[in-house]
């Protein structure tokens, strides 16, 4: 008896660590994660070119602030022109993560020196420093965050940036998080699936035997078009 194939669906029992989370999945940690932030044109250039540094303060205190959730970063920096914001697409690795979700939560500022590397406020949580109820993460270590490319930019400087970026990955001068990236290296990331790989093992790819699309194997759902 033969029957007819239209995808799959599983879930994974590992701690293989995921790149794409969605903005209300709680990062586990170690992980290597899919992260933006938004930035001025000028700061653009320089990021790219020689990596973030630690702000000096802020909600969370010291570290790099980032989102998962795209539509943050492109409304960054508040107060300048449209024209003059980019969304710079990261990779970052989270370390050991603390979830601070409330005003005035015990950890706010000190989780740095408590052995902590992240600080993830989840969206909509009510805290009144993050008025948009949009997720947020503080970075500690600017050395675990990696520009691997541009998520949204002004048209007129978009090729330029999109080529910073390209050269930078080329060319890697720094940071960890670079492990993760496009570049190679210890742990990359396959295209369909984005789970981890390891160096010299690459994830089987081909077309689905069902629809002709191209898959990997270790996806975690896939669907042929037309039949759901």
């Amino acid at each position: 008896m033969s029957l007819p194939f239209y995808g799959w669906e599983v879930t994974y029992d590992d701690d293989s660590p995921r790149v794409e989370l969605g903005e209300s999945q709680e990062p586990k940690d170690s992980g290597v994660y899919t992260m933006y932030h938004g930035t001025s044109i000028a700061n653009a250039r320089l990021i790219i070119a020689n990596g973030f540094k630690q702000s000096s303060g802020g909600m969370l205190g010291k570290g790099v602030y980032v989102s998962r959730d795209k539509r943050k970063a492109e409304r960054y920096p508040l107060h300048n022109n449209p024209s003059d914001r980019v969304a710079l697409e990261l990779r970052v690795r989270v370390g050991r993560v603390k979830r601070i979700d409330k005003d005035n939560h015990p950890m706010q500022y000190t989780w740095s020196s408590q052995g902590y590397d992240t600080a993830w406020v989840p969206p909509n949580c009510g805290m009144k420093a993050v008025p948009s109820g949009l997720e947020e993460d503080c970075v500690f270590d600017p050395k675990n965050v990696k520009v691997v490319g541009i998520a949204k930019a002004p048209s007129h400087v978009q090729t330029e940036l999109q080529q910073l970026v390209a050269n930078s990955l080329r060319n890697p001068s720094g940071g960890d998080a670079g492990a993760a990236s496009h570049g190679g290296g210890a742990a990359d990331v396959c295209s369909l699936c984005k789970r981890k790989t390891q160096q010299g093992s690459p994830h089987i790819k081909q077309s689905c035997w069902g629809c002709g699309q191209n898959i990997c194997t270790l996806m975690t759902k896939h669907v042929c078009p037309g039949h759901f």
